[in-house]
């Protein structure tokens, strides 16, 4: 290990100790970047393989992910005239505090962020207009500091199924 005469606890010269990294530099390269955003799944979420299993476990039969419909949504109980479309809070720009918009090229986010919601929007109109109930199921509500219980959240979407509302959200405790 090197000495430094005349500094205060041996530390190295200025030149040499290191500066804080940039708060907007990215912490990984571009490409390892675009590895890692391109494993983020669009379907089979943790939120909507919970969701199914559980469903399944309380005997709703169901499909995934029908093309057929505006959207795809991520469950659809035809019996019931019911879809369930379980939104990450980040992807969907939910209002609580798992959203935050990115610090690096917030303008790219911003508009990509809009994009889904007006697109969320549109789909929802179009399965209501078509006779669908719709059921919004946010991430939040499965986890984060404001989540319900895995039993309210099941509860919850289950009496919704059986029930007669036309569109409910099930979002984290405020």
């Amino acid at each position: 290990m090197h000495t430094y005469p005349n500094r205060r606890q041996n530390s190295p010269p200025r030149s040499a100790r290191q500066r804080p990294p940039d708060p907007l530099a990215d912490v990984v390269d571009t490409a390892t970047r675009s590895r890692m955003m391109s494993g983020i799944r669009g379907r089979d979420t943790k939120l909507e393989v919970f969701l199914r299993r559980a469903l399944h476990r309380r005997g709703f039969r169901f499909r995934k992910n029908v093309t057929g419909l505006p959207g795809k949504p991520d469950i659809v109980l035809r019996r019931y005239n019911a879809i369930i479309l379980a939104n990450g809070c980040f992807w969907h720009g939910h209002h609580c505090h798992l959203f935050r918009l990115p610090a690096t090229r917030p303008e790219f986010w911003q508009n990509k962020i809009e994009a889904n919601m007006t697109r969320d929007a549109r789909n929802i109109d179009q399965l209501r207009e078509t006779g669908w109930r719709v059921l919004l199921v946010w991430e939040c509500a499965w986890k984060g500091r404001t989540r319900i219980t895995p039993e309210d959240l099941v509860d919850r979407t289950a009496g919704w199924i059986t029930g007669s509302t036309e569109f409910a959200e099930i979002e984290g405790a405020a």
